[in-house]
């Protein structure tokens, strides 16, 4: 068997112990942000997980998607490593390219909810991970004000979109992952590169470029090597590490 096997059925078994389960958090009057939580036995710290494209996952009340989006396929991976994993829906969709809705106050709005429902539920460190159109999601939230920036311990973007930059003044730990053959016109190597390379020295900071896997279909989908498609217990075991590292 593949190691990349044995550790996906790892992920399964450990996921198993315990169960996923839907929150909805509410906002304002409108409808509420849906998340699904996916436990891990005795976990040290919680990851956040915003997904690209229009953001939507549509969770239903099972915790099923039809979504194929990496954070979905990848959502029983964290338990081995003792992190809880968070999916994060949105009842409208988000947009796409510099049209996106990810920097407008209601969705902010949105993100701060989540942070804090899961702050005060979980009581253990809050990471938030954005892949692709979720890297604009979290920077924009990380760059918002020492406030919100109080609130989580460490941010992780992987699949960078151009747009997205995280201020020099931001102390967290930042990390950045990118496939090397990502061919996805608006989400450059260079980005993600940068972004590392634009921190200041004295703040924890790593950059991981990943190779391999199977790209099929659009190059900006989640089955191409933008999507880390097949690489996904190296993309979790990465952002992992550097999480319970710091």
């Amino acid at each position: 068997m593949k190691l990349a096997q044995v550790i996906l059925l790892a992920g399964i078994a450990f996921s198993n112990l315990v169960s996923a389960q839907v929150f909805d958090i509410p906002y304002k009057d409108d409808p509420p942000t849906r998340t699904l939580l996916v436990p891990a036995p005795k976990a040290k710290a919680v990851v956040i997980l915003f997904p690209g494209g229009g953001g939507m996952l549509r969770l239903q009340d099972d915790g099923s998607s039809t979504n194929f989006h990496t954070f979905v396929r990848s959502k029983n991976l964290w338990a081995q490593y003792g992190i809880d994993a968070v999916l994060v829906d949105t009842p409208y969709d988000l947009g796409g390219g510099m049209r996106n809705s990810r920097s407008i106050r209601d969705h902010q709005q949105r993100i701060l909810n989540v942070v804090r429902y899961y702050k005060e539920k979980l009581k253990l460190p809050i990471w938030i991970f954005g892949h692709s159109m979720g890297t604009v999601s979290v920077t924009e939230f990380v760059n918002g004000g020492k406030d919100r920036a109080e609130l989580i311990s460490g941010v992780i973007v992987a699949g960078t979109f151009r747009s997205a930059s995280i201020d020099s003044d931001i102390t967290m730990p930042v990390q950045a992952i990118h496939h090397v053959d990502d061919g996805c016109a608006n989400t450059p190597f260079s980005v993600s590169e940068g972004i590392i390379k634009n921190r200041p020295s004295k703040y924890p900071s790593q950059f991981v470029p990943m190779e391999g896997g199977v790209s099929e279909g659009d190059v900006c989908g989640s089955k191409a090597y933008h999507g880390f498609n097949e690489k996904e217990p190296e993309f979790i075991r990465a952002a992992a590490q550097f999480i319970l590292k710091n």
